[in-house]
C-alpha cells in the first residue's frame, strides 16, 4: 500500500454534526492523496455513522478511545497514521477544496517540518460567527498576532490547523498535555528540538468556533486558563501582551463603579471603552461590510476580552494559591 502524502487527525467529542460537515468538505479536496483518521475522544455521542457515510468518498478510519483530552487523543491518532505528514484539525472547521494542493505546492519549495495556517470567515457563517472570526483574528483583541506573517519571533502553529513531518512526532513524543494549552506547549517544544516551522498564508481554513456568545465566553475563559497551564512549563510565554484582557477587565469594573459612585471621574473613563467599541465597529465594517456584524463584532470583542481576563485571572490565584 502506497503511504499517503498527508495523514488528517480530527479529534472529536459529541460532536456528530460537525464531523459530518468537515468530512464532506474533505471530500471536495483537488489533491487527494491523504487519508483520514476520526478519534472518538470517550464521547456519549457517537460519530461512527456519520465517519462510515464517507467510506466511500473517503480514505478513512474511525476509532474509539476513553476520554482523554484532544492534546492525547491526538496522540492516538499519531501512533496510527501512515502518512509523511500529520495534520490536525479541530472538528469545527471547515476546508477549503485547495487546502491540500496550496501546502503540498508551498512544501516543496520551502524545507518545513511544522506549518500551521490562518483561519477565516466562510460567507455561509451565521452574523454571530462571522463576529466571532473577526473578534479572534484581529489585530485590536490581540487576535491579529495568530496566522499571521508579522508574528513576533518563530511562528508557533495552532492546533486547529497545523501539520507535522512524522519524524517531528516521534522525537517530541506530541502532545504531553491533555488540554489548557497543550498545543502551545507542543508547538515551543517542537522549536526547541531543532525544527522549522512556518506559516503556509494560503493554508486557510473556516472555523466555526462557537455559534453564540455565550458558548464562546466558556472557550475563551478556557483559552485564559490555558495560557496560566502553559506558564507552569514556560515562564517566557507569560508576556505583557497576555495580561491585556485582564487589565481590559479589571479597568472596565473600576471605570464602571467609578462612574457610579464618581460620575465627574467615571465618565471620562468610559468613554475610553466607548472609543474602543468604536474602533472595533469601524474595522469590523471596513473588513466585512456589514454593519450587524459590526456591532456584533463589539460584543465579540468585549466577551472575548472579559472571558479571557477571567480565566487568566483565576487560574493565575489557583497556581500563587498553591505555591
Amino acid at each position: 500500500m502506497a503511504v499517503p502524502k498527508f495523514s488528517v487527525i480530527i479529534p472529536v467529542y459529541n460532536r456528530p454534526d460537525e464531523i459530518d460537515e468537515l468530512l464532506e468538505s474533505l471530500t471536495k479536496q483537488t489533491f487527494e492523496d491523504f487519508e483520514v483518521l476520526v478519534v472518538e475522544d470517550g464521547s456519549t455521542i457517537s460519530c461512527k455513522p456519520q465517519v462510515d457515510s464517507y467510506k466511500s468518498r473517503l480514505n478513512i478510519e474511525y476509532f474509539y478511545k476513553e476520554n482523554s483530552g484532544q492534546g492525547f487523543s491526538r496522540n492516538y491518532g499519531f501512533e496510527r497514521a501512515n502518512g509523511e505528514w500529520l495534520v490536525v484539525f479541530d472538528s469545527d472547521c471547515l476546508i477549503p477544496s485547495d487546502y491540500f494542493q496550496a501546502v503540498n505546492t508551498h512544501l516543496e519549495s520551502h524545507d518545513l517540518d511544522a506549518y500551521g495556517g490562518p483561519d477565516k470567515a466562510a460567507d455561509d457563517f451565521t452574523l454571530i460567527q462571522k463576529a466571532i472570526s473577526y473578534s479572534m483574528t484581529s489585530f485590536f483583541t490581540t487576535g491579529g498576532i495568530r496566522g499571521r506573517k508579522r508574528h513576533v519571533g518563530v511562528f508557533h502553529p495552532r492546533s486547529f490547523n497545523m501539520g507535522i513531518k512524522k519524524e517531528v512526532f516521534e522525537k517530541t513524543g506530541g502532545y504531553i498535555l491533555p488540554k489548557k494549552g497543550e498545543d502551545i506547549e507542543f508547538s515551543i517544544r517542537i522549536i526547541e528540538n531543532g525544527f522549522k516551522t512556518g506559516l503556509i498564508s494560503k493554508a486557510f481554513v473556516y472555523h466555526k468556533r462557537r455559534t453564540n456568545f455565550v458558548q464562546f465566553f466558556k472557550q475563551l475563559h478556557f483559552f485564559g486558563t490555558a495560557r496560566v497551564n502553559v506558564f507552569r512549563f514556560y515562564k517566557s510565554e507569560l508576556k505583557l501582551l497576555h495580561f491585556f484582557p485582564s487589565v481590559f477587565l479589571i479597568g472596565l469594573i473600576i471605570s464602571g463603579l467609578l462612574h457610579f459612585f464618581y460620575p465627574e471621574i467615571g465618565g471620562p473613563a468610559m468613554m475610553v471603552y466607548g472609543l474602543y467599541a468604536l474602533i472595533i465597529l469601524i474595522d469590523s465594517l471596513m473588513k466585512t461590510r456589514s454593519i450587524v456584524v459590526g456591532v456584533l463584532s463589539i460584543i465579540a470583542a468585549f466577551t472575548q476580552l472579559i472571558a479571557y481576563g477571567m480565566g487568566l485571572i483565576k487560574e493565575g490565584l489557583i497556581y500563587l494559591l498553591r505555591g
